[in-house]
């Protein structure tokens, strides 16, 4: 069976450590072994794009997303034009845009222009016709309303932690769900009764490595060779087998971004 991890971190990754004696390329091949056969590392800033892209070229299972994370300074988000944006999502290896969205829980100095930029995000989304991926904290309304507004369709509620109606209303608009290790914590009973109501062909799987590792690695760096107990954590959840979480959340990563489904791949 074949995992896809639909967002992590590469370039944040500590590989100074015995596990990672010729760093990323461990990171990634234990990947492999585990049976994650794609990978999105997401960036957070907006030169992520140099190193994120030379991580891609160098490994087939990596693709990568381009776009400023809503906590970044005020000056970095001003740089985050349309047609910028646009032009940084043009390489066949950028699956999506973003990380971007609304997270009033770490800053409110500067909402205006995280709404903004979140805005502008979108609409290079629209034109290139990639994906968003969307963080939200303690903002939800707000993000919801943006979507809505913007008439965004198309895209990834990252690591979600909400309730039922506001994965509902991401739903109603057309976005997929991504879980990461979170849902697989005990005082997570909440959330996963949320993710038994999200329809299947929505549904996702993450590390959002370094951050977050599952179950029984919590309080670990996060890898993306974790994933698949995410996966766990979600097939014991909706009665289903790993087996088809993995080929599930694989198959809708692939028809969201466009790519071949796992299976007939030979990566």
């Amino acid at each position: 069976m074949f995992f896809t991890d639909s967002h992590c971190h590469l370039s944040m990754l500590d590989l100074h450590s015995n596990t990672h004696p010729n760093g990323l390329a461990d990171v990634i091949q234990q990947a492999k072994d585990a049976g994650v056969m794609r990978m999105m590392s997401i960036s957070v800033g907006l030169d992520d794009h140099i190193v994120l892209s030379k991580i891609a070229n160098q490994f087939a299972e990596v693709g990568y997303s381009i776009g400023v994370h809503p906590c970044e300074s005020f000056e970095v988000m001003q740089r985050a034009t349309v047609d910028y944006l646009v032009e940084l999502a043009q390489p066949e290896k950028v699956w999506a845009i973003g990380e971007t969205g609304l997270d009033y829980y770490h800053s409110t100095e500067n909402v205006t222009e995280q709404k903004a930029c979140f805005v502008r995000h979108i609409h290079a989304s629209q034109s290139v016709k990639k994906p968003l991926i969307i963080h939200t904290r303690s903002s939800k309304k707000d993000t919801i309303d943006i979507l809505r507004a913007e008439q965004a369709t198309h895209g990834i509620m990252h690591c979600f932690t909400e309730d039922w109606d506001t994965a509902k209303q991401a739903l109603d608009l057309g976005f997929y769900i991504s879980f990461a290790g979170i849902v697989s914590f005990k005082n997570a009973s909440d959330l996963r009764e949320v993710a038994k109501q999200v329809p299947l062909d929505r549904l996702l799987i993450e590390t959002d490595s370094p951050y977050l590792a599952p179950m029984p690695h919590r309080g670990k760096a996060n890898e993306p060779k974790y994933v698949p107990f995410v996966a766990k954590a979600l097939a014991e959840t909706l009665g289903q087998s790993i087996e088809d979480i993995a080929q599930i959340t694989s198959d809708n990563f692939a028809r969201l971004t466009g790519l071949e489904p796992l299976r007939h791949q030979s990566i």
